[in-house]
Order: C-alpha cells, then sequence, then structure tokens
C-alpha cells in the first residue's frame, strides 16, 4: 500500500486492531442470522508526508449507504457548538444575503439550518439519502452527491463558488484525499474562506484515542500532513484552533494560496507542538500499540469484576468508537447487556460485531444499573447529566478511555 497523498511505500504499520466490522453498520434482528463483514483494521503511518491512515478494503459506498445511521442533531452539544461557529464566522466575514455558503457532509442539517435562520444561501453536500432528507425538512438545498474536483469544477461553472466552505468532521471519511482538497480549490471564490475541523493526531496519540480508529476513518490528521495535502491543492492554511470536540480537534482556515491574508500565529504555535511530541518522528508511533492494549484490558477487567460481584452495568451511547473498542476487546451481551441510545434511528438494532442489543434511554430507567459505561466519551459531561436527573444520585457513570474512569 502506498500513502494516499504523496504516494510513498507505506513500511510502518503502529496499530493493529485485527478484524471488524464497519463502525456504523448497524444490524436488524433478521441480519442477525446472515454473515457479517469484517475487514483488517490497521494503522500506518507515511514517514514522508506524516499521513495516517488505515489499509485500504472498504469503499466509501459502502460505508456511507442510504441507511447511514448517524444523524449529528442527536447531541445537544454539537448543536451548540453549530450554533457558537455559524454566528463567530458570519460575523467575522460579514456574510450575508450576497454570500454563499457549501458544508461538504452536511449530514442533517445541524449546521447550515444556522445560515437558512440568518437568510445566507447555502448549499448542502450529502451523500447519504437518510440524512439528507433530514436537512431537505428544514428547507436546506442538498446535492445528494459525494464531493471532490469533478463536483467543484461543476459548481464553479455553473456560478456556484462558495465565500464559506465548512468541512466539520469529513476531512477523515475522505478516501482521495487530494481529489477532495482539488474540490474545495475549485469550487472557493477569490478571496474565499474554507474552514475544516478534524481529530487532532496529538491527542489521539497522547491519549490513547484508538476507539477512535474505525474503516469509516481513512486518515487521521495532524497540521503538517493538512499543510503538505493543502499546498498541493494550491491552497494554504493561515490559522488554526485548538477545539474540545471529538476528544480534541483542530479548526484549519484556509484559502488559495495567492490569498493577502498573512499567517496568523497560532499556524507556527501548533507547527510547535506538534513538533514537540514527535509527529514526525517514527519514534513516537512505536510504543503505540502496547498502550492501546493497555486500554483494551482495564476495560476487560472492569467488567469481569463487575460480573463477579454482581454490579449491574448498562451502556450508553451506540457510537461508532464504541463499536471499535468492544469488538477489540471481545466485549459481548455476557459482559453488557444492551447499549441505549437516543438516535430512533438506532434503536431496536444491534451494534455491529457485538450483536449488543440497542434500547431507547429509557430503557435504564427500568433496569436501574448500578454503572452506566459512557461510551462517546466526547460527550460524557452531556450524558451524565441529563441522566443523572433521570436515574438519581445512587448510580456511577464511567468512561473507558485511555482508562476506566468514574466521573
Amino acid at each position: 500500500m502506498n500513502c494516499r497523498h504523496c504516494g510513498h511505500p507505506l513500511t510502518f504499520p503502529f496499530l493493529d486492531l485485527g478484524f471488524a466490522p464497519p463502525s456504523n453498520a448497524y444490524l436488524t434482528r433478521d441480519d442477525l442470522t446472515r454473515p457479517e463483514r469484517h475487514y483488517p483494521l490497521m494503522l500506518f503511518v507515511c514517514d514522508a508526508c506524516w499521513l495516517v491512515q488505515t489499509e485500504d478494503y472498504t469503499s466509501r459506498e459502502a460505508l456511507f449507504d442510504a441507511d447511514y445511521a448517524y444523524f449529528s442533531s442527536v447531541s445537544e452539544s454539537w448543536l451548540a457548538h453549530a450554533r457558537q461557529y455559524a454566528a463567530s464566522i458570519i460575523e467575522e466575514l460579514s456574510l450575508g444575503r450576497d454570500s454563499f455558503v457549501i458544508e461538504v457532509a452536511s449530514n442533517d442539517g445541524y449546521l447550515l439550518r444556522n445560515f437558512v435562520d440568518a437568510r445566507i444561501p447555502c448549499l448542502g453536500i450529502e451523500p447519504t439519502a437518510s440524512t439528507a432528507a433530514r436537512a431537505e425538512e428544514l428547507g436546506i438545498p442538498v446535492m445528494r452527491e459525494f464531493f471532490g474536483t469533478a463536483l467543484g469544477r461543476s459548481l464553479a461553472e455553473a456560478g456556484k463558488r462558495a465565500d464559506l466552505i465548512v468541512g466539520n468532521n469529513v476531512f477523515a471519511h475522505v478516501p482521495d484525499v487530494n481529489d477532495f482538497a482539488g474540490g474545495l480549490k475549485a469550487a472557493l471564490k477569490p478571496g474565499g474562506t474554507i474552514t475544516l475541523e478534524f481529530p487532532h493526531l496529538v491527542n489521539l496519540i497522547d491519549e490513547v484515542q484508538f476507539d477512535t480508529v474505525y474503516h469509516e476513518h481513512f486518515s487521521y490528521f495532524s497540521l503538517a500532513a493538512v499543510e503538505h495535502i493543502f499546498r498541493a491543492a494550491e491552497l494554504r492554511v493561515w490559522r488554526v484552533e485548538q477545539l474540545k470536540t471529538h476528544g480534541g480537534s483542530l479548526r484549519v482556515f484556509a484559502c488559495h494560496i495567492e490569498d493577502a491574508r498573512a499567517d496568523h500565529d497560532s499556524v507556527e504555535r501548533i507547527r510547535a507542538l506538534e513538533r514537540e511530541r514527535g509527529i514526525t518522528r517514527l519514534e513516537t508511533y512505536r510504543d503505540f500499540q502496547r498502550r492501546v492494549d493497555d486500554a483494551k484490558n482495564g476495560l476487560l477487567r472492569f467488567l469481569l469484576e463487575c460480573e463477579a460481584a454482581g454490579v449491574k452495568v448498562g451502556a450508553y451511547g451506540a457510537a461508532a468508537k464504541g463499536n471499535t473498542l468492544l469488538n477489540y476487546a471481545g466485549v459481548r451481551p455476557d459482559l453488557l447487556p444492551y447499549v441505549c441510545d437516543a438516535a430512533p434511528s438506532k434503536q431496536g438494532k444491534f451494534m455491529p460485531g457485538s450483536h449488543i442489543p440497542i434500547v431507547a434511554p429509557s430503557e435504564l430507567t427500568r433496569v436501574q444499573p448500578d454503572i452506566v459505561l459512557i461510551l462517546p466519551w466526547n460527550i460524557a459531561d452531556e450524558v451524565v447529566e441529563q441522566q443523572r436527573a433521570v436515574l438519581g444520585p445512587d448510580v456511577r457513570f464511567v468512561t473507558a478511555m485511555p482508562s476506566v474512569r468514574y466521573l
């Protein structure tokens, strides 16, 4: 396998999670009687451009299908994050009725609804029919396509180049990062702005966030790798913000390479942080597998000890990261009998691989567990606030990454 950006041979695998099903391929009861797809799940790092990437086994069409079950609007904290971003970027760029905004991977309209409310013309690009339909119900125009250079050029030829292109947590889902960056270049007006948000590789390494590794994430980004990719597409990162979302993310602001805007001090600050953390040194990646196995074994010990002591444990959040964790740890319904989730699209289905049933949050009230394991640790505070009021003070909440921790 070669690097999907620079073509350099990939010779350094630093994480092997065995075989796993696609993390968002939730199962119906009928599916339990049929063979289930499993693919190798490994990470490589390119020692030329420092892009971290999964081994290629699956296609985007197989992963992001018409029944895609992830709806961004389920999380109240993510909706608040989107509202705050929309308000600040509208003011900063002086966006108005003569502006045009494109969001790539617009999902169910969680973000663009704010631009519609502000009467700013916008367009969502979203290939999954289930989420696109929800956005259209909010009055958001949606193109049900995958984004890339061809679509970017088509938009430009139709007079639809954007003042602002937004991509939140989509870059990692793109198998051809060069084609995606080419689309951004083609669809951006002169003087326009691109903002991309993505989990920061520094946090993945430092905090052993291996459960964020799954087939739908083709790549894992440092600023160093993003700058490589953007320079090749004649784009330039001129500002960077650090965010708390998804366990620690970057929001990069980019423009055409010839844009007159000067680089912000934040760009060099994040470059320095990545140099300090060794993101461009192979030694940084050599010990990661051991640290991952320690985290996995810690969860197993915790669940086995709870079972031996008669402590009832339930889980909250049928998130993709939870599927990676449970499948690598080999957790099945005997140790974790159910996972609650607020998304109706997941309720009544089963977790891929582990076949743990997904139920509505009301099941927690009925069963009254002693401990609730929150799988999407990035929204743990939101879950605790919601559920403690319902379940009472005696229920304890824990997360498992990078080790089991009581909240």
